[in-house]
């Protein structure tokens, strides 16, 4: 059997040792669309993050068995096609969930308690000028007593409203399925949600209904002084009403995820006056070491069980 990684720099220094033992092993750093074919020709298992696989892509791969979507997420593999080709496609899911929740917090924190600015300060000497020995030019509040808006309340969503509460925080959500369930925590519309939540994240999927779900007239109705934080997927926050509305209104943002990754380089976001108030990361939030041993071991027995 072989088995062909497609994109392993996504996984950074994870041990991929386990392949070896599942069979003969190829393992390519990235792969551009131009070299797909010729690495998949004679797989039988091909494991891909997000290098796309079409059904061109499959049709010449004669042995390929498994395709193993090293992530949640499905949309880079035509499904269809491969089923209409006999060939199974297994993801993982559930893997980076801590880490996710843990990231979310990063971001708040880094923006609530004005990280930025305060380190700056003190490596810059200019704490080592003070009269004082504290600043508090740029003042921060407690998330006890705050209200948190989370769209999307999925396992990721709940394991921050927990954490969100341990600080004495009023949890609500709003439902981007509008399915409703049988929840600890108060169900709102989305307008109830932007005009009452001093902090909003988002924990929700790319799909129809929440595709530019958060536009420039949606942050418009958002609390003065709120941080909104997207963990979910790009698309959902319209990226160039926040690089309008940051220069307009005083509103936090911390993106991870972006509509295009990476971010184009002369993306609207990387040239706002007040950048204090943005925080972005290039999509890292499912990064954390354990989180990518995680997935490395579940695609590893996703093969396992085809096999």
């Amino acid at each position: 059997m072989k088995i062909v990684l497609l994109d392993a720099l996504t996984f950074g220094a994870t041990d991929l040792s386990v392949f070896n033992t599942l069979g003969e092993v190829e393992v390519y750093q990235t792969t551009a669309t131009d070299e797909t074919v010729h690495r998949i020709t004679d797989a039988t298992v091909i494991v891909t993050n997000k290098v796309v696989i079409t059904k061109e892509f499959m049709e010449e791969a004669k042995e390929l068995k498994l395709i193993c979507i090293a992530a949640t997420g499905m949309n880079n593999v035509d499904l269809n096609a491969a089923k209409e080709l006999g060939i199974e496609v297994k993801n993982v899911a559930g893997y980076s969930t801590d880490s996710v929740v843990q990231h979310t917090f990063s971001m708040l924190f880094y923006l609530l308690g004005h990280s930025r600015y305060y380190d700056e300060s003190v490596k810059s000497g200019a704490y080592s000028k003070s009269k004082i020995f504290t600043d508090v030019s740029q003042p921060f509040f407690e998330l006890k007593g705050k209200k948190w808006g989370i769209i999307g309340l999925g396992a990721i969503g709940h394991g921050v409203a927990t954490i969100a509460t341990a600080f004495g925080a009023e949890v609500v959500y709003f439902s981007t399925s509008g399915v409703k369930r049988d929840e600890p925590y108060k169900s709102v519309d989305l307008d109830e949600l932007l005009e009452t939540c001093d902090i909003i994240t988002i924990h929700a999927p790319l799909n129809e209904k929440t595709d530019n779900l958060l536009d420039y007239e949606a942050l418009s109705r958002c609390k003065e002084g709120a941080t909104i934080l997207n963990l979910g997927r790009g698309g959902i926050i319209n990226e160039e009403a926040v690089a309008k509305i940051v220069d307009e209104k005083n509103l936090f943002f911390g993106l991870d995820v972006l509509t295009k990754e990476p971010m184009r380089e002369d993306h609207p976001l990387l040239n706002v006056r007040d950048s204090d108030n943005l925080y972005i990361t290039p999509h890292i939030a499912w990064t954390s070491v354990e989180a990518r041993d995680k997935l490395i071991a579940s695609v590893a027995q996703n093969i396992k069980e085809s096999f």
